[in-house]
């Protein structure tokens, strides 16, 4: 399959991510028809070409996008859906339209995070509500290390896309591959999905850590553990619930690469959201302060749920959770960390 017959292409989302997809995929001459919520933004790409509220500086040609806010017009016009709707808002974008609909698509995920009212990656949470419609085989996930605001700078990154079918997956990862977009492809959807929301939940810490002028030497430390708690989640959740002959390779950039980069950069909205943590500040103050989502937090409380009824467990991300979601005091839980690193 080539990346033509994709179909025509819809992106559900306007954030900093569903932006940077969409300049990937126009950059190719794709054309895309583009779900925004905001009808002001729509109009805003219509007239000026570009998202007024998130990477302004990516400029978009008006004959390769079709924005509207008519999310079933969208869908019914495309055969694929990029899905690009930050984890805490996706069920109720979901919910605009009939399941039936959504099930008639092909989906590429670009969700870094669980739907937090069900605690589920977004092929389970479909798998649940319409098992005898959903097919795995028509669903694929992105994960980086990638940072949106590179891609609008054209700065080199890489991305891997994880599906079971490898005609339809080779065609998303060339749709999407650029000259400044390397591209790859496994087998392996849970795993490079929960990489990708566990490595979020790590990053807040990475920022607690910076705010409470733990330093470089420190970091690494708390990194390589943190690591190695999500390789251990990763394999035994492998071994548990989705076991195969083929054994994924976790020591790649879509798991060690992205955690290594969510963590470090100045980039990463959850390196800062825990550094406003760190300082002092409240999840309410420092949400409101980004004015944007920091898909960490949530998946911290999703994690521990998914955690418990898989039996693993994940006591970096526990603690983590517990200064989100039970208000401990950073300091003191990393006080706490620093006897359990090693």
């Amino acid at each position: 399959m080539k990346s033509s017959e994709l179909g025509k292409i819809g992106i559900i989302g306007n954030g900093s991510w569903g932006t940077a997809l969409a300049k990937m995929l126009t950059d190719n001459g794709i054309k895309i028809n583009w779900w925004l919520r905001n009808n002001d933004a729509v109009h805003h790409l219509k007239t000026r070409h570009h998202n007024p509220n998130y990477l302004t500086s990516v400029a978009f040609h008006p004959e390769t996008i079709f924005p509207s806010d008519d999310l079933l017009k969208v869908l019914k016009e495309c055969d694929t859906i990029v899905f690009a709707v930050p984890s805490a808002y996706a069920q109720s974008v979901l919910d605009l339209a009939p399941i039936d609909l959504w099930m008639e698509k092909k989906i590429i995920s670009a969700i870094k995070g669980v739907l937090p009212n069900e605690n589920l990656l977004l092929n389970d949470y479909f798998a649940k509500i319409a098992p005898n419609k959903f097919n795995l085989h028509d669903y694929a996930a992105i994960t980086g290390p990638c940072h949106a605001e590179e891609v609008a700078m054209e700065r080199l990154s890489y991305l891997t896309f994880s599906g079971l079918d490898d005609r339809f997956t080779t065609a998303v990862a060339q749709a999407f591959h650029t000259s400044y977009i390397n591209t790859t492809h496994n087998h392996d959807i849970w795993g490079a999905q929960f990489a990708a929301v566990l490595k979020n939940i790590y990053a807040i810490g990475a920022g607690m850590a910076h705010a409470l002028d733990y330093g470089d030497n420190f970091l690494s430390v708390y990194i390589t553990n943190c690591y190695r708690e999500m390789y251990h989640f990763l394999l035994v959740h492998f071994d548990k619930v989705h076991p195969s002959d083929e054994h994924p390779d976790f020591h790649t950039s879509a798991y060690l690469g992205d955690l290594l980069v969510t963590c470090y950069s100045l980039h990463s909205r959850n390196r800062t959201f825990g550094a406003m943590l760190g300082k002092g500040y409240s999840v309410k103050v420092a949400t409101l302060e980004m004015n944007m989502v920091a898909e960490g937090y949530y998946a911290a409380r999703g994690m521990q749920s998914i955690a418990t009824s898989y039996g693993i467990d994940i006591p970096l991300a526990t603690c983590l959770f517990k200064v989100m979601w039970q208000g401990k005091n950073a300091g003191e839980t990393f006080k706490q960390i620093e006897g359990m690193l090693s």
